[in-house]
């Protein structure tokens, strides 16, 4: 390392005479190996093959495959072998990139939270798609009184976002209250906002000349209307003691949005929640199967907001909290389960 002394001529200093401010020395600089061959052959690992990486980090293959070559050089061992489908990673290499993919999102991570900081102009919001399109976006005018100065971008999504990549602030998920869900990591932080229970509906139309339901298990005579799987209703008429046998039929939608939209036409029978269909059910574009009928007691469903436990405060956010749960509050009665 080189360093000035007091009469200005340079002198070599040894790094380990050199007073650490942290009270840590960097890694020996013979064990950190070229960084543009750790990327290439990361993103060669991750991705399965040069040419995809060699796209992903806009960088011409040729040039990613002399920079693995240089890292296999310097390390002295070979990380990835040719075969006839292409590129696979060596034991050794495999045993490395597990390592060092840890490390590389670690830096990438603690880089985009640097570049973030004070970032508190942006919203952005990522949420279960039917709360999305029938309740958050109806209100956004709302919202932005709130904020503002704030530049709010709403995303539906049927999957939570990367909080540590920064693709979203704050993400809204729809949980039933009978499910088992697995603990938020440390970092992060949630706050229930809204409950609503979860009811079978269909048009008039289509009730009109089908079998009266009277209770959950004559449901199963009936069309079901289905996300991406049938799980959802499967675990629901469990919750109400009904045998769903060998599993449900019906066809799949993907979305609460078009199993809603479905069930609005006229072919068949979907779960969804008065939060977000209250406007049709007011309308009468849907009816509500079950209500007040003693054979159907609530199952409810948290709306849950989700952050990261550093960002919870930030005025942004803290601002849309208290926004959300003070008009939801003002637009949902309060439902309680049967005991």
């Amino acid at each position: 390392m080189q360093q000035f002394s007091d009469d200005g001529i340079m002198s070599m200093v040894d790094l380990k005479d050199v007073p650490s401010q942290s009270g840590q020395q960097p890694p020996v600089r013979k064990a950190l190996p070229p960084f543009e061959g750790l990327r290439a052959f990361d993103a060669i690992a991750r991705l399965g093959g040069v040419r995809k990486a060699a796209k992903w980090l806009d960088r011409d293959h040729a040039v990613l495959s002399r920079h693995l070559r240089t890292l296999e050089d310097w390390v002295g061992v070979t990380l990835v072998e040719r075969v006839p489908t292409g590129l696979v990673l060596t034991e050794a290499g495999k045993d490395y990139h597990k390592s060092i993919s840890t490390a590389l999102d670690t830096v990438a991570h603690a880089t985009l939270d640097l570049l973030n900081q004070g970032m508190h102009h942006q919203l952005l919001i990522w949420s279960t798609p039917g709360f999305a399109q029938q309740w958050l976006s109806r209100r956004l005018a709302s919202l932005e009184r709130v904020n503002k100065d704030v530049e709010i971008e709403l995303k539906p999504s049927v999957t939570p976002p990367d909080f540590l990549s920064h693709e979203a602030n704050v993400d809204i998920r729809y949980w039933a209250s009978y499910e088992e869900l697995e603990d938020l990591p440390p970092n992060m932080r949630s706050q229930v906002i809204a409950q609503s229970p979860i009811i079978p509906v269909a048009s008039p139309e289509y009730l009109e000349d089908k079998p009266e339901i009277t209770t959950p298990a004559e449901l199963l005579n009936h069309q079901l209307l289905h996300e991406n799987t049938t799980r959802t209703w499967e675990i629901w008429l469990t919750s109400l003691g009904v045998d769903c046998g060998n599993g449900l039929r019906g066809p799949l939608l993907w979305q609460g949005n078009l199993t809603s939209d479905a069930s609005r036409h006229g072919s068949g029978i979907a779960l969804s929640n008065p939060l977000i269909a209250s406007k049709h059910l007011e309308r009468g574009d849907l009816v509500w199967i079950g209500k007040d009928n003693p054979a159907f007691p609530l199952r409810l469903g948290n709306y849950v907001l989700i952050a990261r436990r550093d960002r919870w405060d930030e005025p942004s956010l803290r601002k849309f909290r208290v926004w959300l749960t003070n008009t939801i509050a003002k637009d949902t009665p309060e439902y309680k389960p049967a005991p």
